[in-house]
């Protein structure tokens, strides 16, 4: 069957879904994300399948799909999720022209994910990542997304990472446990300074850095789909409410001010553990820094993480392109713009 009508790429996440499609052109047409609480059950993943692809027509496009959510603890393993996830799809997107991404081996029939799991577990970022090597001479990958950011090198049309599963990764610095809606606050700072003293933090997931963000306004809307922590709305006020939770006091216990400040001090702090990630693999680079490049719901922040760094900050939309519908930043979802992007020009050279 022709696919000139184009590719969907899905980023099958565990607490996101995300889908990008584009053209025969490759030009971007929409790209969109749903919460999937994925530990929660598969039927998630069915209903915002199902959502998303009646936005089009999914038997006239090929469909490529990369994915982490194989990582939640639904599955045993992770082979197990790759292959669960895998066969759910093509279930969702019957008669469906469909493939994994498996980062440098290409892609692979939805048949092979079991012999290919490890290359196709947690590849998003290596999507994305090929897709800007391939496109600029040099820089840095910073994704910082909803619960984790990415920071990958590239140079000369090629990744520079030294790892490529998730514990390789982590332990080189090129994953970063931390993202700016759904890291505990406890996950990023063991202390904290209020009304002239430094306060230890209760180990209790009272309060998450979408509330530190909330509160100092540079949260993106619609970047929080899940909910909060205590299960209440999402106002800056409640987020104080959550925050002051965290040392062991009440909203009225300090003035807004002092709540601002200690949120303020909290993502520098966040920030300062991905500088020092990225000031790891800068110092890989030889003389001069590359500039960094800016994706993922944080995506904002790579200006002032640039600016710290002494590197020119890019926006990897300027890479992806502009979607036609919705209005969603294309950086957001990058791994699934990149992933059908990647789709189309590996079906291209295997027809040549």
């Amino acid at each position: 069957m022709s696919r000139d009508n184009g590719t969907i790429g899905w980023d099958v996440g565990g607490a996101h879904l995300k889908a990008a499609a584009v053209d025969g052109n490759g030009t971007l047409l929409w790209v969109k994300q749903l919460p999937v609480p994925l530990w929660q059950g598969l039927g998630h993943l069915d209903d915002a399948v199902r959502q998303i692809a009646g936005l089009s027509e999914p038997a006239r496009f090929e469909h490529a799909i990369t994915m982490t959510g194989e990582l939640v603890d639904l599955f045993d393993d992770r082979g197990q999720g790759v292959v669960a996830l895998a066969t759910h799809m093509a279930r969702l997107l019957p008669g469906a022209d469909l493939r994994l991404y498996a980062g440098g081996r290409g892609f692979v029939e939805v048949a092979q994910a079991s012999v290919a799991a490890a290359e196709i577990a947690s590849a998003n970022w290596h999507a994305t990542g090929a897709w800007l090597a391939a496109s600029h001479p040099r820089g840095v990958l910073v994704d910082i997304g909803s619960t984790t950011t990415d920071i990958l090198p590239f140079s000369d049309g090629r990744l520079s990472n030294r790892g490529y599963s998730d514990r390789e990764r982590l332990a080189r610095d090129e994953l970063v446990y931390t993202g700016i809606v759904r890291t505990p606050v406890m996950a990023v700072v063991r202390r904290v300074p209020l009304g002239g003293e430094w306060v230890s933090l209760a180990n209790e997931h009272f309060a998450t850095m979408a509330d530190v963000y909330r509160i100092l306004e540079l949260l993106p809307e619609g970047a929080d789909r899940h909910p909060s922590a205590d299960g209440r709305d999402k106002s800056a006020r409640a987020s104080m409410r959550r925050l002051a939770r965290m040392v062991g006091a009440d909203l009225q216990d300090a003035e807004d001010g002092d709540w601002r400040c200690l949120a303020a001090f909290v993502a520098d702090r966040q920030l300062g553990a991905i500088a020092d990630a990225c000031w790891r693999q800068l110092s890989r680079q030889g003389a001069g820094n590359p500039p960094l490049f800016g994706a993922g719901v944080g995506k904002h922040l790579v200006g002032r993480l640039a600016q710290r760094l002494g590197c020119e900050a890019v926006d990897v939309d300027l890479s992806l392109g502009q979607a036609q519908q919705d209005g969603l930043s294309a950086a957001t979802c990058a791994p699934a713009v990149a992933v059908a992007r990647l789709a189309q020009r590996w079906r291209l050279a295997c027809a040549c």
